[in-house]
């Protein structure tokens, strides 16, 4: 064998995977559990979705999900995924789904001390046309008694008391990323070959963001005057306008975000005047991520006042709230048109 062979060799066994990293730097054996079911749910559901076409997943299932949106067959399979691999994996005492009207409580004999809010597909209304999807999670510890039974209040708390959030993105890579509140985000990437997430590196906004506003446009007319400013401005930049890039998966458009820079906006309007976005399973997870990778996460307009999406308090598991996240400079320039930042 040659040297350089053996060079090959020597890389290839060095990587950290997911499990092993995280054990590696956080040092919890529980978290490193509750992690390693919740990639072999991620593995299973980028399995699935690359196989929709040819496994006849495609299409509705013909029911509609807690928000009201039309459920995809993939939008099924991934929540009994999510939920199996879950409930199974001895660490879980309570789950929130955005396709199950109210929450699921473990049975006792699988319980263990953290609670988890997740969408299990994000975007899924792309999924016919071949577009990126994911998963979003949140993780809480319960506070209530071991010994008794979990309830709502468990998880019905500010995004601050969050001990881990992440997502699982299906594109072109099959991209794992987490975070643990301790102003890191861990990127991990799926090795087919090898059937591990391989520890990428860490994620954060570059120091030099690119000019990208990123938000369903197709709304404006419904916006408030502050976001309708901000889009023309953004559009009117000067010397070189802002480009527009927007996805309608979250998941995509906060991952492309965090790495290129700039903001991605859904703020409340006159249909929706709490906004679209989930807090428990979107809204929390996503700013815990964007404000550990240097971003900042805002509501904007909410409940009469401006404030951190991280310090909203959920009434109801799918309660809703506004979506203003990405990188310093943009946000404070949104946030400038109500007269702060």
């Amino acid at each position: 064998m040659t040297s350089k062979a053996i060079e090959d060799v020597e890389s290839e066994t060095d990587k950290a995977t997911l499990s092993s990293y995280i054990m590696k730097t956080t040092k919890d054996m529980e978290m490193t559990i509750l992690m390693n079911a919740m990639q072999l749910a991620c593995k299973l559901i980028s399995r699935a979705v690359r196989k929709a076409g040819v496994a006849n997943l495609y299409g509705l299932a013909g029911q509609a999900n807690t928000s009201g949106d039309d459920v995809k067959k993939l939008d099924v399979l991934s929540n009994d995924i999510m939920i199996n691999a879950l409930s199974n994996s001895g660490m879980c005492a309570l789950l929130v789904s955005e396709e199950e009207e109210d929450p699921i409580i473990v049975p006792a004999d699988k319980r263990g001390k953290y609670c988890l809010a997740f969408d299990p597909l994000d975007g899924s209304s792309n999924i016919d046309c071949n577009v990126s999807t994911g998963t979003i999670f949140s993780v809480y510890e319960r506070k209530s008694a071991s010994s008794t039974e979990p309830t709502v209040d468990d998880i019905l708390r500010p995004g601050t008391e969050m001990v881990a959030a992440g997502y699982c993105m299906y594109g072109s890579a099959t991209d794992f990323v987490v975070t643990f509140g301790n102003g890191h985000v861990h990127r991990f990437t799926l090795d087919d070959s090898v059937g591990e997430f391989v520890h990428f590196g860490e994620m954060k906004f570059p120091e030099k963001n690119k000019t990208i506003y990123s938000c369903n446009e197709g709304n404006f007319s419904l916006w408030d005057e502050p976001i309708q400013k901000a889009t023309e401005m953004f559009k009117s930049a000067s010397p070189k306008p802002y480009s527009a890039r927007y996805v309608g998966s979250m998941v995509s458009d906060v991952h492309r975000t965090i790495l290129y820079g700039g903001v991605f906006y859904y703020p409340a309007d006159k249909k929706a005047t709490k906004g679209k976005l989930r807090v428990l399973y979107e809204g929390f997870p996503m700013a815990l991520i964007t404000e550990q990778a240097g971003g900042i996460a805002n509501t904007g307009l909410f409940n009469g006042k401006i404030g951190r999406i991280m310090d909203v308090i959920p009434d109801n598991i799918h309660d809703r709230c506004p979506i203003i996240m990405g990188c310093k400079r943009d946000v404070d320039k949104v946030l400038s048109f109500y007269g702060t930042s």
